[in-house]
């Protein structure tokens, strides 16, 4: 029994190892708290859905408009570097984020053209920089994030709640990935 129960509990260590998976918290934050990721700050103001025929909404995407069936959300965000962990450089924010619903269906973003001024774009934020950068369209809006654009089904819309999925990455070993909690 003693053999048995030492067996279980190294293949309980070994098997989150072998799978190659990253570890993510279980419990995601809510929209409008911090999380930390690779040592730079991510905050979502608020996940929304788009109506490209209301004028605010036409100006953060000019369309087409969604197909039958799908509806386009923005996650308006800010990334924050807002104490530089590299000792003297910067950090370049993350450009791997996911829609997951509660059924495992994963919604990418969509690749919004240069000329959009509310896009998110990372770069290389040095100690207290942020995207978007204080001043510009994106962060004066009444918002005042960038957008990440989803398209998603609306049969999708009922397996919530829905997280945003925020995954370092990188050369070497995977840091924790982070969640927070779309209020859709």
């Amino acid at each position: 029994m003693k053999r048995v129960a030492t067996v279980l509990a190294l293949a309980a260590l070994v098997v989150p190892v072998l799978s190659g998976c990253s570890r993510h918290h279980l419990s995601p934050e809510p929209e409008g708290e911090n999380v930390i990721v690779d040592g730079l700050t991510y905050t979502v103001f608020i996940t929304r859905e788009l109506n490209l025929r209301d004028p605010e909404d036409h100006d953060y995407f000019q369309g087409p408009e969604a197909p039958p069936g799908f509806g386009y959300y923005g996650v308006f965000i800010q990334v924050c570097n807002d104490v530089n962990h590299t000792h003297g450089g910067a950090s370049t924010p993350v450009d791997n984020f996911r829609i997951v619903d509660t059924e495992g269906q994963q919604f990418l973003p969509k690749q919004l053209p240069p000329t959009n001024v509310f896009a998110y774009r990372p770069r290389p934020l040095s100690a207290k920089q942020c995207i978007p950068t204080p001043g510009s369209a994106a962060a004066e809006g009444p918002i005042g994030g960038s957008l990440l654009l989803f398209k998603i089904p609306v049969t999708a819309i009922e397996n919530r709640p829905m997280d945003l999925e925020i995954n370092p990455q990188g050369p070497g070993p995977v840091p924790d990935s982070q969640r927070i909690e779309l209020d859709i």
